[in-house]
């Protein structure tokens, strides 16, 4: 038997998607995402194509686990920089979230900036946003198929560019368009091209807004790091209420109107399709769209502008805003504390790397002449770009002296030189465990060095 409770259940959990046609508006808020769009998008498709000292900008060479960055070369044993950056960015987000709330969402992700683009396309080639609803839902014509084929080209090249770009990080581009050109990628690199593509064509042509609101995490728990100092775009509603439409000449006040003219221009422009009128919404990512509606009918209306605006809760209940609180100081000191140490790190950073391992076969060697020996592996690791001459020194014991049998070790360029290291010291002075210091310096380049810790042992 069914329940009362089960008969007026809903039909469905989850509601039909309604395409959304966010329509063109200008606005400082609009310049804004535009730069930040240009400036990244320049980025991402240009950095590929850079040279920096005869090899390209930015690469990562997985198959010989190098990855260039400009001027710099990393290798596995420099993952740490990576952790380091990764806990710089996720603090970032922290703190700009606390301070302006989804700033990151709406001016520099790539779902937002790659949907704008897309959309940008839709809109030059079937028209503005009354002209979109009413191609969609009039019959198919030859007009209809040929711009929605127009389109859909169009959207499926700046994919394959992208796809291919992105593979271009790891497989030298150059390398890769003549590949291309030639019919010749290989398996993984046909892949990946194509599988990114397919992503970029779905998530910024196809999914948009439903990303945002249904896929990606941090529109979830953004709340727990808002506060009511937080700036966060908002309708003021004590300003604004009652709505109501009126004429340009009309005393909206003695009708007993508030200044929103219920025009909807905020909703029509808004790429997730809220009402920022009913208050914050986690589907909201501050693209500030709307305050740009907005600000244009206030114009026109000769109102003042800020109906809708960055504001906090606070001062929408007649308070101030504090910028400057407990949490914005701690985030802010440990965000700078951490830039400046990786700047720091990256500064001082040297190509080259030494690794100490003892012989594990023997403790200890008793020399004729009563001497005591002990042998390590020393791997010397080149991440310079140039082939470089070292010369291997030990310190920690009177009278110690190291032999590897060559007097000076040539080690090329990325390349791991491994060598057995016989390290002698004076039966007098060798009694115990010492701390001793390896020590690989190149005499061309007195700053080129490096040094490790190791134990001497004797009997």
């Amino acid at each position: 038997m069914n329940s009362p409770a089960a008969k007026d259940a809903p039909a469905s959990f989850y509601e039909a998607h309604k395409k959304i046609y966010p329509r063109e508006i200008g606005g400082r808020f609009q310049r804004l995402r535009n730069l930040a769009a240009w400036a990244l998008l320049g980025l991402y498709y240009l950095l590929p194509w850079i040279s920096w000292d005869g090899r390209q900008s930015v690469l990562f060479d997985l198959p010989a686990r190098k990855f260039y960055v400009f001027g710099l070369v990393f290798w596995p044993q420099d993952f740490f920089y990576l952790s380091w950056l990764l806990i710089i960015l996720g603090l970032s987000l922290f703190f700009f979230t606390a301070l302006a709330g989804r700033l990151w969402c709406g001016f520099a992700c790539p779902q937002t900036v790659w949907t704008d683009v897309f959309v940008a396309i839709e809109r030059r080639i079937e028209g503005d946003r009354n002209r979109r609803i009413k191609l969609d839902r009039g019959p198919w014509t030859g007009d209809k198929i040929l711009r929605k084929a127009s389109k859909h080209l169009a959207w499926a090249l700046l994919a394959l560019w992208t796809g291919f770009t992105f593979v271009g990080f790891f497989t030298p581009i150059q390398e890769l368009a003549g590949k291309v050109l030639a019919f010749s990628t290989g398996p993984w690199e046909t892949f990946w091209v194509l599988f990114y593509s397919f992503a970029t064509w779905g998530n910024a042509g196809f999914m948009r807004e439903q990303v945002c609101k249904y896929m990606c995490p941090y529109a979830r728990f953004q709340s727990a790091m808002f506060d009511r100092d937080t700036l966060i775009i908002a309708y003021d509603t004590g300003r604004g209420e009652p709505r109501g439409a009126r004429s340009r000449s009309a005393d909206h006040r003695s009708r007993g109107l508030g200044d929103c003219v219920d025009c909807k221009a905020c909703v029509q422009v808004c790429p997730t399709g809220i009402d920022i009128r009913e208050g914050l919404q986690y589907e909201c990512i501050a693209c500030a769209a709307c305050i740009d509606a907005c600000d244009a009918v206030m114009d026109k209306m000769s109102y003042p502008q800020g109906l809708v605006r960055y504001t906090s809760q606070k001062a929408l209940e007649g308070g101030g805003t504090h910028v400057v609180r407990p949490r914005m100081v701690v985030y802010g000191s440990l965000l700078a504390l951490l830039v400046a140490g990786f700047l720091v790190s990256i500064s001082l950073r040297t190509p080259i790397g030494l690794d100490v391992m003892r012989d594990r076969n023997a403790l200890y060697r008793r020399l004729p002449d009563g001497s005591i020996e002990n042998v390590y592996l020393l791997r010397i690791l080149n991440k310079d770009t140039a082939a470089h001459r070292f010369v291997l020194t030990v310190s920690g014991l009177p009278g110690m002296e190291i032999d590897t049998g060559l007097a000076e070790h040539v080690v090329g360029p990325g390349e791991v030189y491994s060598v057995a290291a016989r390290v002698h010291a004076p039966a007098a002075a060798s009694g115990g465990s010492h701390e001793i210091r390896l020590e690989v310096a190149s005499p061309d380049s007195p700053g080129l060095k490096a040094s490790r810790d190791a134990r001497f042992l004797g009997p």
